[in-house]
């Protein structure tokens, strides 16, 4: 089987997770900075590699397997990390770590149903605040006299509301579309 280039990006943000843990191991400035970094550089690929996809029209099964899969690995490995090394919250995390396993379990059940119920508004901006927090809790330690790690508690604080919002509303569309369907 031969890869397209956003499944690439896909299956190379996935191989900068274990890097991304290793770094975290050291809760030191450089191993963090560099952590941080290679965190921006996976969230990078993610919106590459959906942009690349739908512009040259190679969305395939792999990908769409692949692509959420990787973006959830990407931010609860980081945040199991950070909760370890006292950055994070375990409410925090657990809100996060369980409407992920619940939409996934429903994207799953829809599957099988044939139902697809793609990503809303809602989960895109609430990725978009999970990556960015996250971020900066790993960077953790004052840069330019800016307090990084309370910003990233702020932000993971707006990403759960975003995070708990968004996934009542998968429920909700899923629950509409099985209605539709003659589904009680």
């Amino acid at each position: 089987m031969r890869l397209n280039l956003p499944t690439k990006l896909t299956l190379l943000r996935l191989l900068m997770i274990p890097g991304i843990a290793v770094l975290l191991c050291f809760p030191e400035r450089w191993p963090n900075f560099f952590a941080a970094l290679l965190f921006f550089l996976a969230a990078l690929t993610d919106l590459l590699d959906g942009i690349l996809a739908r512009r040259q029209n190679c969305v395939t099964p792999l990908g769409k397997l692949l692509d959420p899969m990787s973006d959830k690995l990407l931010v609860l490995t980081a945040l199991v990390f950070l909760l370890s090394l006292g950055r994070v919250s375990v409410w925090a995390v657990a809100l996060i770590l369980g409407r992920e396993m619940a939409v996934t379990t429903l994207r799953a059940i829809a599957a099988s149903d044939g139902l697809i119920i793609g990503a809303s508004w809602m989960g895109k901006v609430k990725n978009l605040f999970q990556l960015s927090s996250t971020n900066l809790l790993i960077l953790h330690h004052p840069y330019f006299s800016l307090d990084v790690h309370r910003i990233g508690t702020y932000l993971l604080w707006i990403a759960v509301v975003l995070t708990v919002l968004s996934g009542i509303d998968y429920f909700r569309r899923f629950y509409t579309v099985g209605v539709d369907r003659g589904r009680p």
